[in-house]
């Protein structure tokens, strides 16, 4: 729910650019792409400088949580980048949400065996409602990447 908190707080500060006429930030599609990237970006450099807060969510069967972290905080990265370029734009978006599918087991690991964080409510309300956030976030991440909704042919809308 933070990281969705992130996203929209990004999309307020793109939408104050884009009220200044700042060039890439004319169109929601584009402030919304903006709230998500940084968010994305945040949250990968969270998983590089403490990675000892995600390792605990990986499970015991999987062999070094601490590489699946790290690479984990790259693709979020690499991702925030990807929906920045016109061309790799769409694949950034469609792999993205295949992470977000992903790390559901994740979240439900953290529900299921009581995982709690630092600076975050400690109550099992906050955990169900952040796996709900899940699927709105896809959403978001297909809507800003320009697969969903499919857009009409012959219509041209700005991204």
């Amino acid at each position: 729910m933070v990281f969705f908190l992130m996203i929209l707080a990004g999309t307020a500060a793109a939408t104050a650019l884009g009220l200044l006429r700042v060039p890439t930030m004319g169109s929601w599609r584009a402030r919304m792409r903006w709230g998500l990237a940084g968010a994305l970006a945040f949250a990968g450099v969270d998983h590089l400088m403490t990675p000892d807060r995600y390792t605990r969510m990986i499970e015991p069967f999987l062999p070094f949580p601490e590489a699946i972290v790290l690479v984990t905080g790259l693709l979020e990265i690499a991702g925030a980048i990807g929906l920045l370029i016109p061309r790799t734009r769409r694949l950034a978006a469609v792999l993205l949400a295949v992470y977000f599918v992903a790390v559901l087991p994740a979240n439900v690991s953290n529900i299921v065996n009581g995982i709690r964080f630092e600076g975050l409510p400690t109550g099992d309300w906050y955990y169900w409602l952040r796996l709900a956030f899940q699927v709105p976030i896809i959403a978001w991440t297909l809507y800003v990447g320009g697969i969903w909704p499919r857009r009409k042919a012959g219509r041209v809308t700005r991204a």
